[in-house]
Formats: structure tokens, sequence, C-alpha cells
């Protein structure tokens, strides 16, 4: 059995190599995503490592005060003060990231208005708040992939749990799931946000348990078809007269045919997780201002018509990200098509 599921799955990962624009928007996807973690080695207003006075510090981790560098205060060090960098430069040295700025910097030396057009500083300026805008983008995109990461995967294992009970024991059970799924359904998503934002300020957990709560729903039919399907076949009837329980037909014998259905659905399921808090991000309904936000450079992109820069790159890089995902999706849908395997 294990040679069959392995020879399976090395004919589908063959099949998805095969789709070149699949296999290339992952590698990308992969790429971005590995370097979008390093974000703060990249982009960072602290220095990675520097030396003074004979002694070696590593800021990047660790926080220090002024009067670690001659300072008169015991508030975190400003590596960006004259009079720290004068200190340091004096007495040792220290290596600042490519980009020394992270996603709530805001410059104080630009001498022209916010927001503020590309330049050596800032390769693709800043926003209307002085704060760099390539920085931003590293780090909102980290957080919009890895917030639609785990909103897929727990409404993706909630969706498929209910399903499979649906499915498999049907009967009032399945009715009484459909019903209550049908009133949940029209319950309105965006007036429920609004009336919880309004209460308090919405964070990453609470965004995330709002989403999951209405999200889980797009997989739970496609599960219960496919143990409904099933159920009844011979296997089935012989794990069930063997003395299986239900717990293990379900989630031993039945699920796994039930997964291969679902996995192709992942990807897109990931573009509309960081699409549904893109938009969020744009009303003003999403994470609080102390977050890198991809929706909220949208947002500025749209108020500040007069510097293009804000528009174009948020533009670029959430077509660039959404495009990547279908194509990886259409991949993984053609790899797991038994019609064009065969």
């Amino acid at each position: 059995m294990s040679l069959a599921l392995s020879k399976v799955h090395q004919e589908q990962i063959a099949a998805f190599k095969k789709n070149k624009r699949a296999l290339i928007s992952f590698c990308i996807f992969l790429i971005l995503f590995v370097i979008s973690l390093f974000s703060e080695f990249i982009a960072n207003d602290k220095p990675y490592v520097l030396k003074y006075q004979d002694n070696y510090y590593f800021p990047i981790f660790k926080t220090y005060t002024d009067k670690d560098f001659g300072g008169d205060f015991p508030t975190p060090a400003d590596y960006k003060d004259p009079y720290i960098v004068r200190n340091i430069n004096q007495n040792g040295w220290m290596i600042m990231p490519i980009i020394p700025f992270s996603f709530n910097t805001v410059d104080y030396e630009i001498n022209v208005p916010t927001p503020s057009a590309p330049n050596q500083t800032h390769w693709l300026g800043t926003d209307d708040e002085g704060r760099d805008i390539l920085a931003r983008i590293l780090y909102g995109f980290r957080l919009s992939v890895i917030f639609s990461f785990l909103l897929t995967f727990i409404s993706s294992l909630i969706g498929i749990i209910t399903g499979a009970v649906q499915g498999y024991f049907g009967g009032k059970i399945d009715l009484i799931f459909q019903r209550l799924m049908e009133i949940w359904e029209t319950l309105p998503q965006l007036f429920i946000i609004i009336i919880i934002a309004s209460i308090f300020t919405p964070g990453f957990w609470t965004l995330l348990i709002i989403l999951i709560a209405f999200s889980w729903l797009s997989l739970t039919g496609l599960v219960r078809a496919e143990f409904l399907r099933t159920r009844n076949m011979e296997y089935v009837k012989a794990a069930k007269a063997m003395g299986a329980s239900n717990f293990r037909i379900m989630f031993k014998h039945i699920l796994p045919n039930a997964v291969v259905a679902t996995v192709t659905f992942v990807p897109f399921l990931l573009a509309e997780g960081i699409t549904a808090l893109t938009a969020l991000d744009f009303l003003g309904l999403g994470l609080p201002p102390e977050y890198p936000s991809l929706g909220d450079l949208v947002r500025q992109g749209k108020d500040n018509l007069q510097a293009p820069w804000i528009g174009i790159s948020i533009f670029i890089v959430l077509s660039m990200l959404l495009s990547l995902l279908i194509f990886i999706g259409e991949g993984v849908r053609d790899a797991f098509d038994t019609r064009k395997n065969n």
C-alpha cells in the first residue's frame, strides 16, 4: 500500500514539475518568502554588530540604552542620533543592514515633504509618515503570508472535520449541520467586523479568529460530498465488519481520499486570505497602525495620488504575490487531476 501511495505521489510531483509556470512560480514564491523571514536582517534601524570601547554589542538581538554608548538617558539607544553615532564612530564602529530602516522607522532627516520620492536612501520612496516603503513591503509581505497560512490551515482543519462528520454519519447530524451552516453563511461578515472594531481595536489574533469563523465553510461541502460518496464503498464496509471504530474509518481510510481533493484548493485559499487581510486594512478595519500592512500602503496610494510610487509599488507586489499563488494552485490542481495524468 505504501509503495502504491509513493508511486502516486511521485507521479503527482512529476506532473507538477511538468507545469513550468507553476514550478517557476513556486520557486519564486518560496525564495521571496524565505527572504521575508529574514526581514530584520535586511531592513532594520539597528546595527548587526558594533564595537564600542573594545566591547562588542549586538543590537539586532538585544536592546541597549543611550548610557551604554555615552548618552545621558536610560532609554533605548537611537542609532541614528548624531550624538550616539559620533560616539560609536570615535570609539569603535558599527555595521548597519542594507536598508537602515525598519517598517516603523520615521526618517526625520528627509529635507522634502512626505511622501518623498525614491532616492539613494529610500529606494522605493517613503509613505506620508516618512517610513521606508521597501521596508514596509518586506515586513508586510511576511505578515500577510504567515497570516494567510494560519488562516488557511486552521479553517481547512475545521472545515475538513466538519465535512467528515456530516458526510460519514449523514441523517439528522448532516441535516442539522446543513441548516446551521446556511444560517451562519447568511451572517454579514463585514458588519460583524465593523461591530467588533468599534468595541475594541482588532489585533492579529482577533482578525484571525473572525476570518476563521467564516472561512472554514469553503471546504466543508467538498469534504462532505466525498464522504457521502465513499462511506458505502466496499473497503469501508469491510473495515466496519472487522470492528474498526468510526474514528479510524473516517480519518484513516476515507479522509486521505478527501484530502486529495481539498489540497488543490489550498493555494487559492491562501490568495483569498491575503486579499481579505489587505481589504480590511485598506478599509481601516484590520490591523492596528503598529503592524506593517500591505493594505495600509494601498490606502496611502489612494490618498496620495501625487506620489505614484506608493501605488505602483504595492500594485506590483500584490499582483505578483496573488499571481504566483494562482499559478501554483493551477499546477497543484492539474497534478491531482487523474484524467490529465493518465
